[in-house]
């Protein structure tokens, strides 16, 4: 996401080596601030004006990951990709430049941004995100050194979803999936057989942020809070390589959801628009 700068804002995290070596040990790490509260104010505003709109929805960036997405129907887990594509002004910001910093002290210097979103937990609908690893979603020809860096903008807690993780799944190859419920209208997917056990929960202030790496399994349960649980995730990587040994993510390949409908028929549109 070439687009996406953070020249102008210098960063404020220098990570200790006892953070960095548990980062590579357990797959995740929690920070109590990767920004200001001023900040988290501003995000918020944002982010509750992108989810009221729908932003993206016609292209297939707003969609309900963990539902079939139909029109009319209620959102448990609204999720929009690329937020800064529709508020260009979350381009810039201390939470950026924070997170590209913690992604090259972790992954090298040569780390760069590959992504956003946003994910919502309506208050008191709010539906799980269950145990999955991030890689299961992407291309399965390549080998991926990514990490994606969760923000709460309000405090988290198990009571409205914060994250969870199963320290050192990082180690592990990426386990079978499948979408929820089998349901392959509905786009989240949830690992088979996954062992949680031993897992942490990361409560965090609003402002704080959560680090893991693309195979650490992970889990965000429901909101029951009457309040909305807000989560802004930054994606960072160095560049992906092809694999010599071929594998087959055969979860994906069989998805009909309607978010994917749109966006086709939002390409198709494109392209038929005089040039």
């Amino acid at each position: 996401m070439s687009e996406i700068t953070t020249t102008e804002i210098a960063p404020t995290i220098q990570l200790t080596q006892h953070q960095i070596d548990c980062y590579h040990r357990d797959g995740y790490l929690a920070l109590d601030a990767i920004t200001t509260q001023a900040e988290v104010a501003w995000l918020r505003e944002i982010y509750d004006r992108l989810f009221a709109q729908r932003a993206g929805r016609d292209v297939g960036d707003q969609f309900d990951l963990a539902g079939t997405d139909e029109e009319g129907q209620e959102a448990t887990l609204p999720q929009i990709l690329g937020p800064s594509k529709y508020a260009p002004e979350l381009k810039q910001g201390l939470f950026r430049a924070n997170a590209l910093a913690v992604a090259r002290q972790l992954l090298g210097p040569e780390a760069q941004a590959h992504g956003e979103h946003a994910i919502l937990k309506p208050a008191r609908i709010g539906a799980e995100t269950p145990w999955h690893q991030d890689e299961a979603y992407w291309n399965p020809m390549l080998e991926y050194n990514s990490m994606s860096i969760w923000i709460p903008l309000q405090d988290v807690n198990l009571h409205n979803g914060c994250m969870q993780f199963v320290p050192g799944s990082n180690h592990q190859e990426i386990v079978p999936h499948h979408p929820i419920n089998n349901d392959p209208r509905i786009h989240g997917l949830v690992a088979d057989q996954a062992h949680t056990e031993g897992a942490v929960a990361c409560p965090l202030p609003a402002g704080g942020a959560t680090i893991h790496t693309n195979r650490t399994l992970h889990y965000t349960g429901p909101n029951h809070s009457d309040q909305p649980r807000r989560a802004y995730i930054l994606i960072f990587g160095t560049q992906a390589k092809r694999r010599t040994e071929p594998r087959s993510f055969y979860w994906n390949e069989n998805k009909t959801t309607a978010r994917d409908q749109r966006a086709e028929e939002a390409r198709r549109n494109e392209e038929q628009q005089p040039m």
